[in-house]
């Protein structure tokens, strides 16, 4: 009795413990590829999350905002965002020509971050731009060819230009985690962190289109890709900065730095758990 008499004593806050649970498991069943059928150009699924986080959107508050007595409510409205920030805009569930039209629209920003790898160079030291120049070399012609790809997918969303996407964006990922793992091994302190940043502001990006291209993939297909991937998330994630990530992220979907640091979190979880 204890139960039911909670939830009429504290209505609010069992509404969001309810939606809450309704978006985390919705968000399992995605990853499963579990869709419970179509809604529109999305699926039943991406439609019950959609509604669950808009309404704890409306229940939630900010704390800042919450008086001191109201403790449990500041911490209820804060659940409540977090679990409302939680999806990524890169994994949900969209049409095949809504990713394929993000895909197209990260790559400016995946040629920049290339065009800035291509100038580091000149602000190391002679031994370490070697190091960082042959790390890099194929950077130029990836990027080329996964952004042709991307405009080649939105103009005709078959089969096979989505397999060769799948291979171009999983043979730029392992050219990323080899080209950290090289740039690792830079002595200089200063050298090797502007390598390392250098080189992850291409990764964040292949690691969006990664996510983008797993999206309207099958499992086979999935699991073909990670087979591929044999430098794993976890050799370079050491060396990896979630800050950086996030503003890179945040910057292309203009959203708080504070979402994108849980979105790049719940991707590279997700990354690792595709066997990536």
């Amino acid at each position: 009795m204890n139960v039911f008499s909670n939830i009429w004593n504290h209505p609010k806050t069992s509404a969001v413990g309810l939606l809450i649970a309704v978006v985390s498991i919705a968000g399992v069943l995605s990853q499963q590829g579990i869709t419970l059928g179509n809604a529109g150009s999305g699926s039943v699924i991406t439609l019950v999350s959609a509604l669950a986080s808009a309404l704890l959107g409306l229940l939630a508050k900010d704390p800042s905002e919450a008086p001191p007595s109201s403790g449990s409510t500041a911490k209820m409205g804060a659940w409540a965002l977090i679990a409302l920030l939680l999806p990524l805009p890169y994994l949900g569930g969209c049409s095949q020509t809504t990713v394929a039209r993000n895909i197209v629209n990260w790559t400016p920003a995946l040629q920049s971050a290339v065009a800035t790898v291509n100038s580091a160079g000149a602000l190391l030291a002679p031994t370490d731009a070697q190091v960082f120049a042959d790390a890099t070399a194929g950077f130029n012609a990836a990027s080329d060819l996964l952004s042709a790809q991307a405009k080649a997918y939105l103009a005709n969303p078959s089969a096979s230009t989505l397999a060769q996407m799948q291979n171009q964006v999983v043979t730029f990922q392992q050219q990323v985690n080899a080209a950290l793992l090289q740039a690792a091994r830079i002595v200089n302190p200063a050298s090797q962190q502007h390598a390392l940043e250098t080189i992850q502001a291409v990764g964040t990006v292949v690691t969006a289109i990664l996510a983008l291209v797993q999206s309207v993939s099958n499992k086979a297909a999935i699991a073909q890709m990670a087979a591929r991937s044999t430098i794993k998330m976890a050799a370079v994630q050491s060396y990896l900065n979630e800050s950086q990530a996030a503003e890179i992220v945040a910057g292309h979907y203009g959203e708080p730095v504070a979402l994108a640091r849980l979105q790049v979190a719940h991707a590279e979880q997700y990354e690792v758990q595709a066997g990536f």
